[in-house]
């Protein structure tokens, strides 16, 4: 096997970034690297994207890789306090901070608000008291500082454009 691609988000690592490492290295060993690399603290943990438990960092990448590479999330916090506001209702559940905002819409949208798969789809995760509305694949966790391990979001409709695209009717 050659270099697995690995994808990774974190505590101040907003955007996905990049890295390539020899499928025999340690999660120990990525996670050097990006502590290093990002000025991270060395108690951070590393997690699997949508995995609840932080990875076991002897474990060898070449285990846990797809053919598609990995993606990862390096952290402080273990867990994120997630609240969703819909309609003046407010749900809250812990997220590893590996979750991605879809996991947590689809939570909140259709297990806790009882929405169908077609009315979460006109809707958003939006953070709380901004107009931000972070991509799907965003990991939660690259939403906070690691000082503050929580993050509150409005559930709000999704905003289309309707009409022709400058067609004639």
């Amino acid at each position: 096997m050659k270099s697995i691609d690995l994808f990774y988000q974190g505590e101040g690592v907003g955007e996905i970034a990049h890295i390539e490492l020899d499928p025999d290295a340690t999660f120990a060993i990525l996670k050097g690297l990006l502590a290093e690399k990002h000025g991270i603290a060395a108690d951070a943990m590393l997690f699997l994207e949508d995995e609840d438990e932080p990875i076991d960092e002897a474990a060898l990448l070449k285990d846990r890789a797809t053919a598609k590479g990995l993606k990862v999330h390096i952290h402080r916090c273990r867990h994120i306090e997630v609240t969703v506001t819909f309609n003046n209702e407010t749900v809250e559940r812990r997220f590893a901070p590996g979750a991605t905002v879809a996991r947590v819409k689809r939570w909140a949208a259709e297990h806790k608000f009882g929405m169908s798969g077609e009315d979460a789809g006109e809707h958003v995760l939006q953070i709380a008291g901004t107009h931000d509305r972070p991509a799907p694949g965003t990991h939660i966790g690259a939403l906070t500082d690691g000082k503050v391990c929580a993050l509150a979001f409005d559930l709000v409709a999704d905003e289309r454009v309707n009409g022709a695209s400058g067609a004639s009717a």
